[in-house]
């Protein structure tokens, strides 16, 4: 895909955050069927940021860590582009 494609097609998935930029749902991106790797790619070249998630602390005991998958860090849902990417 080229850079205008790309543009056009993360313009249309995106909607507005709170942060005054634009924020962009993964799961649009893998729906859409476009190349994945390079929408990903184009996002974070603009600065485009994995949107923090606040893990919910939990009490499984001796062995919770080993229910909760270990520590590797979850999979962001959500990119954040900032104010006057896509315009």
């Amino acid at each position: 895909m080229d850079d205008d494609a790309i543009r056009a097609l993360v313009k249309r998935l995106a909607r507005p955050h709170a942060s005054g930029g634009e924020v962009i749902e993964r799961a649009a991106i893998l729906a859409e069927g476009a190349d994945f790797g390079a929408v990903m790619a184009w996002i974070i070249a603009h600065a485009g940021q994995p949107e923090t998630v606040l893990s919910a602390s939990r009490s499984g005991g001796l062995h919770g860590s080993r229910l909760a998958g270990g520590t590797a860090p979850p999979t962001p849902l959500r990119f954040i582009l900032p104010a006057g990417t896509l315009v």
